[in-house]
């Protein structure tokens, strides 16, 4: 028994087409959207990728460009056949492509609807992509006259500055960390030697952060050095007074940051899923629709259109029977006595093995 079944009439089935034919452009519209909006992540993931770990975070933006381009094709197709559909002369043109073009089609829409959930789903990549990439640039921040990290300095400053975040996990992160070049310390000062001298690695190793962790809404002059140390500045306690620095990490800034576009992004994909496949059940409906009407023979009269022509669990028993038949095609018998292909052919003198062969005389 036929799925959703419906009855078209002649101007139903004519006013159905040219509805597809319109949605299939809007359709074209929409992979031209989620081209763009794969181009935007992209985008703002190539703008950082210096503080980013190596990792298939681009799998997402290069899934949705893909998607997108795809799109455009397939639906400008889907409204040349239903352009096509309003005159059934032209669609028997058709009739053999529609039922490939649509199986086609529900693969893409599917894969619109993966690519939304991925968006959800990259999360966790993203969170550990910003923790090794940051703390390798904030590790690299001092070296400015090395090829490779002499720009991770402005990178890391425009960061904290631009995002209002300070280290990695918080401005702690800094006091881990040599973060002053050696050029700039001076070596004949007796401060510097024992702090070099108290670190087991030698490294300068300070409780304070760069200038770009400064708040500058602050209502006193930034702290930005002895930032643990209460008797270094006047009426300061840096556990009860909230500190003139960012306190939030640059890695949960930047993860909120491309979470809220993440998180747009899949809300426009998953609307856009669902108008595809709005879209796809209408061109299925055409499709059986004008299929009936051929095998009627009557081009005027009602013909029904269905989802799907036999009920979920038939349809899904037939599938599975095809694609086990689709291996055992390939089988050779191996039954004995089915091993020589030649085993059945008859021998052509029919039996005859003294057989009198009559010369010709000659002239």
């Amino acid at each position: 028994m036929a799925v959703l079944k419906v009855k078209f009439t002649k101007t139903k089935r004519d006013k159905l087409a040219q509805i597809l034919w319109i949605l299939n452009w809007v359709s074209v519209v929409s992979g031209v959207i989620l081209f763009s909006l794969g181009l935007f992540l992209k985008i703002e993931i190539k703008k950082r990728n210096e503080v980013m770990a190596k990792g298939d975070i681009n799998s997402v933006p290069n899934m949705l460009i893909s998607v997108g381009v795809i799109a455009c094709i397939i639906n400008f197709l889907g409204g040349k056949i239903c352009y096509d559909c309003s005159d059934a002369n032209k669609f028997s043109r058709w009739k053999l492509v529609m039922l490939p073009y649509i199986v086609c089609t529900f693969c893409f829409t599917f894969s619109i609807l993966v690519g939304a959930l991925m968006c959800y789903a990259m999360r966790n990549e993203l969170e550990e992509s910003l923790y090794l990439g940051l703390r390798d640039a904030i590790k690299f921040y001092k070296d400015t006259d090395i090829p490779g990290r002499c720009f991770l300095k402005k990178t890391v400053d425009m960061l904290q500055i631009g995002f209002q975040c300070c280290g990695n996990n918080g401005f702690r992160d800094w006091f881990e960390i040599q973060w002053v070049s050696t050029r700039y310390l001076n070596m004949a000062s007796k401060e510097v030697l024992d702090r070099l001298k108290s670190n087991v690695d030698g490294k300068f190793l300070v409780d304070g952060v760069p200038f770009s962790c400064c708040n500058p809404g602050s209502p006193r002059p930034c702290i930005q050095y002895q930032l643990t140390n209460n008797s270094a500045h006047y009426n300061y306690d840096f556990l009860t007074e909230e500190l003139n620095i960012w306190v939030k990490g640059c890695r949960e800034a930047l993860l909120e940051y491309y979470t809220a576009i993440m998180r747009s992004i899949g809300i426009s994909a998953l609307l856009i899923w669902l108008f595809e496949l709005s879209v796809l059940i209408g061109v299925r409906y055409l499709q059986t629709a004008m299929k009936n009407v051929l095998l009627l023979g009557d081009l005027e009269g009602e013909s029904e259109g269905w989802l799907l022509e036999n009920s979920f669990v038939e349809t899904a028993k037939y599938n599975i029977s095809i694609i086990k038949n689709l291996g055992k095609a390939n089988q050779i018998s191996t039954v004995s006595g089915m091993n020589d292909p030649n085993i059945e052919v008859r021998n052509t003198n029919c039996g005859k093995t003294n057989v009198t062969t009559t010369s010709i005389p000659a002239a």
